[in-house]
């Protein structure tokens, strides 16, 4: 049986990957490789960890919505990430989706 915590804990995850998914985007209107976002987002309060970070990252790209490109920084290749054209009409669409829900689920909370 599980306890509250369990209940908690994966109800909260559940929460958190949609959010992830707008803030990579979001935070991806600028160019940045992989490191460079984990500290932005990290830098406005998103904790996300490299396991789910790249993952997201490539799976984005593959649905078109991230660019990236292998370039040498710092004597290191590394590689960055962009949004594409389409990524930034469907972070457009999201994030008025969110506007909407978190209007009305303000009154709710």
């Amino acid at each position: 049986m599980p306890t509250d915590t369990d209940i908690f804990e994966s109800l909260r995850q559940e929460l958190r990957r949609g959010s992830l998914i707008l803030a990579v985007l979001a935070q991806l209107r600028e160019e940045r490789y992989g490191y460079s976002l984990r500290q932005a987002l990290s830098g406005v309060g998103v904790e996300i960890d490299e396991g789910a970070l790249y993952p997201m990252l490539r799976r984005l790209e593959t649905q078109g919505l991230l660019a990236s490109e292998w370039r040498e920084e710092d004597k290191r290749k590394k590689r960055f990430y962009r949004l594409s054209d389409e990524g930034r009409r469907v972070l457009a669409r999201l994030a008025d989706e969110w506007r909407a829900i978190n209007a009305a689920l303000e009154p709710l909370l």
